[in-house]
């Protein structure tokens, strides 16, 4: 993985003996922490490693809603938001109040030595600058391309706002000191279109938490009945392809003739109503249920019930270069998985899933019904994703190159949070 050649065991600036522990400050705009998972598992690996860790993030609307909070040693501030409606002056409300609420709670953490800026939106380059020049390296955790995000999910086409992302796009590789990449399509992006070089990206892949994401005995109660359940896990937006699924699941029982299966989705977003409706439209309603949002215990309940789980991104600019994080999940729990034919799905689960051609509605239908017919192959795949998991997607992996991103980035400077403030709350020293 690159960046493994920088890295040492000891953890920079971090443990008892090797001087004044440094501070990092993680910004996040577009989900609550440690609802988001990536960013629990980097702050706890820097906590571990002997960094003083900080977080600015919004509320959950169900969870994650105190507006301070300290778990397992990683202080969190938590500023209200009201997610975006309306179009582009909905976004603009809410990034807006989000790099406010950013600029004062970074204010009341004071000094710090890494300031850590998740995207999206590629607007936290701004408080990120602040800080950089109070002494601060900007380390940016590129989560989304955004331009290939904006061309996937309002299809507007290369419009002015395209252009007016892609610049913010610029600007945050350019203030950057140091980018983090979550596979090597994105780092290829920070290289060729960021003019980053080389040696400053970093991949640091997502991994399941392994904790998190234990089978139990399946519940065959869960499959209503049926022989067979099948199992989508996600987001539900408009470029996730849950559309895709269900007119799948149509022709698996239209054209291929069966009704051998239960289907759950599980999760939430944008669509989910939408997407209520179109199963109900389809005649599905009888054997697709939707969940919403679940509990980590029913949702780990499910998954080890399924006998096939579906990730049905469809092909676009944005989904054919990111890792899919349900695709990592199913695979984590020895679940085989359908997906269409993606260049970072292919790297993600290699033989751990089978793949349909780009969008083929009836050719996802029918990779279905294949695995249906064919428990031996699902167990070898479950199996095979486990491996894949546990060896050379772990989070161990990422861990070391996220380390080694941070001592690249604090290389040869004195820590500049030492005299600082020591908690949020207090005011730093004018």
């Amino acid at each position: 993985m690159l960046g493994d050649a920088a890295f040492d065991d000891t953890p920079p600036g971090g443990t008892a003996g090797d001087g004044p522990a440094r501070r990092a400050l993680i910004l996040v705009e577009n989900l609550s922490v440690p609802f988001d998972r990536r960013v629990w598992q980097e702050c706890t690996t820097l906590r571990d490693a002997g960094w003083t860790v900080d977080v600015i993030c919004p509320r959950g609307s169900k969870r994650d809603t105190e507006a301070e909070a300290e778990i397992d040693g990683v202080r969190i501030h938590r500023y209200p938001l009201r997610a975006a409606t309306g179009g582009p002056a909905g976004y603009l409300r809410e990034y807006g109040s989000a790099l406010w609420h950013t600029a004062r709670l970074a204010r009341r953490v004071g000094p710090v030595d890494v300031v850590h800026a998740c995207n999206p939106p590629d607007l936290l380059f701004l408080p990120a600058l602040w800080l950089k020049r109070r002494g601060a390296r900007f380390v940016f955790d590129q989560h989304d391309l955004v331009p290939e995000l904006y061309l996937s999910r309002f299809d507007r086409g290369r419009d002015l706002l395209y252009r007016a992302v892609c610049a913010l796009e610029r600007l945050t590789y350019r203030a950057a000191d140091v980018v983090l990449a979550t596979n090597e399509s994105y780092r290829d992006v920070a290289v060729r279109r960021g003019g980053r070089r080389p040696e400053d990206v970093f991949v640091v892949r997502s991994a399941p938490d392994t904790d998190r994401f234990r089978p139990v005995p399946p519940e065959p109660e869960l499959k209503r009945g049926k022989p067979h359940l099948l199992c989508y896990l996600g987001v539900m937006g408009p470029q996730d392809g849950v559309d895709y699924a269900l007119r799948a699941l149509a022709k698996l029982r239209d054209e291929l003739g069966r009704t051998d299966w239960h289907a759950v989705f599980v999760g939430a977003g944008d669509t989910f109503d939408s997407m209520v409706e179109l199963s109900r439209r389809l005649g599905l309603s009888d054997q697709v249920e939707f969940t919403g949002r679940v509990p980590d215990a029913d949702l780990v309940r499910y998954l080890s019930t399924a006998d096939v789980c579906l990730s049905p991104d469809p092909r676009n600019p944005l989904n054919d270069v990111s890792t899919m994080n349900k695709v990592l999940e199913y695979m984590v729990m020895g679940r085989p998985v359908v997906s269409f034919d993606l260049r970072e799905a292919r790297v993600s689960a290699g033989d751990a899933a089978v793949y349909a051609p780009a969008n083929d509605e009836v050719g996802f239908a029918g990779l279905v019904a294949q695995l249906l017919d064919d428990p031996e192959k699902r167990a070898w795949m479950g199996k095979l994703g486990q491996e894949r998991i546990n060896g050379p997607l772990s989070w161990r992996n990422s861990q070391r190159s996220l380390l080694a991103a941070y001592a690249a980035a604090c290389r040869g400077r004195a820590p500049v949070a030492a005299g600082g403030p020591g908690r949020a709350g207090s005011r730093p020293r004018r």
